[in-house]
């Protein structure tokens, strides 16, 4: 061990600004990286809004998906329109009190949007929004 003769020679403080400053990188990285993480992978073209609002993504949102070739998802797991009322069933029972959130590409027609709601609505879902993409 080495002995210090005076005490210049000592340690008497730990830098800490690099310890710091990869901290606050991995922090920028996480909230940066975290909106990514929370919305569906399945692309879809959005309708443009003006009025819209930067909704904050939730644990208890649920995302229904229809993209431009007329499929339906739920939080990015195909189904049927057929069994569509039957996942809406089972979601519920699972988490009660979800929000559902309807993103239909743009080129699907209203009509088509309103029928998924219908049998959504259907099995007693009252709270959802309509996804759109501000301007």
């Amino acid at each position: 061990m080495q002995e210090f003769e005076s005490e210049e020679d000592a340690i008497t403080g730990i830098n800490v600004t690099p310890l710091v400053d990869i901290t606050l990188v991995l922090l920028i990285i996480f909230m940066v990286t975290a909106r990514f993480i929370s919305e569906p992978s399945i692309g879809v073209t959005l309708p443009k809004s003006s009025s819209s609002t930067s909704g904050e993504a939730s644990e208890r949102n649920v995302f229904l998906t229809i993209d431009q070739a007329h499929q339906i998802f739920i939080d990015n797991s195909r189904v049927d329109q057929g069994s569509l009322g039957a996942r809406i069933k089972e979601l519920m029972q699972k988490r009660p009190g979800f929000h559902l959130i309807v993103r239909a590409d743009k080129n699907i027609t209203h009509g088509e949007v309103i029928t998924v709601l219908d049998e959504v609505r259907g099995q007693g879902v009252t709270e959802f929004g309509i996804a759109v993409e501000g301007k």
